[in-house]
């Protein structure tokens, strides 16, 4: 089986996968999920086949991510290279997923409606929206905010998340209670805590909300970090994936 972490607050079958159980090489090692990576495509492609088994899924789709607010119901199966950072569906089998490496990647579930979603919240993209919008999509065909319940997956923790001062103030311009999210530790830059970021926007929803708690830079060994391989020198990095499935 791919290694994987799940949650016990999330009612149906899903995982989030990290740099452990594939078959890449290289900076690529080894579940690299990414296939808008340079990694060789046959080897991206296996990697996601071993998800996709992982979760018993009959397909598993991912966006192409812009850091938007722009969120996909899927109505029908596979659902091809759309320009989108969330995925809302109520289709038995297909595994929607989210790609990271250090933004957030939630995952959501209504069981009582029988409906999931999955988001990619980086900064940009929690600041504009896209929980938000994940949310009300769900909502649109059925879902009730109280009855969903969310886990964001790892992504950069607040100890490694420097930041520059041109970055909070755009929080900042847009809510000044936004400062609570950043930190400075003595003789540094301001810190940004993303985790608390996003899990307020799913508070303010109304909807119940953890995070796994895994920082992405810090878990060198176990999953692929965008900020990592850059202070590394590197130009490229892999991807993690997060997806969930309803039965």
């Amino acid at each position: 089986m791919t290694p994987h972490f799940t949650s016990d607050t999330l009612p149906f079958r899903h995982g989030f996968f990290g740099r452990q159980g594939g078959v890449s090489e290289g900076i690529y090692s080894s579940l690299n999920a990414g296939l808008r990576s340079a990694d060789n495509r046959a080897h991206v492609e296996e990697n996601r086949a071993r998800i996709r088994t992982a979760l018993n899924a009959d397909y598993l789709v991912s966006l192409h991510q812009i850091h938007s607010d722009r969120v996909v119901i899927a109505t029908d199966t596979p659902v091809s290279d759309i320009e989108a950072d969330g995925l809302v569906t109520t289709v038995p089998g297909l595994a929607i997923s989210a790609l990271s490496a250090d933004c957030g990647p939630v995952l959501l579930a209504d069981a009582k409606a029988g409906i999931i979603g999955a988001c990619h919240a980086g900064w940009r993209g929690a600041l504009g929206g896209i929980v938000e919008s994940t949310v009300a999509a769900m909502c649109e065909i059925g879902a009730t905010p109280s009855d969903i319940t969310a886990v964001l997956g790892p992504c950069i923790g607040p100890k490694n998340y420097e930041v520059g001062e041109d970055f909070r103030a755009e929080f900042i311009d847009m809510d000044e209670g936004y400062d609570r999210f950043f930190h400075t530790p003595p003789d540094a830059k301001a810190h940004f805590d993303l985790p608390a970021f996003i899990l307020s926007r799913l508070d303010v929803m109304g909807v119940r909300a953890t995070w796994t708690g895994q920082c992405t830079y810090a878990a060198t060994d176990d999953y692929f970090s965008f900020r990592r391989n850059t202070h590394a020198g590197e130009t490229e990095y892999g991807r993690n994936l997060s997806a969930i499935v309803l039965p």
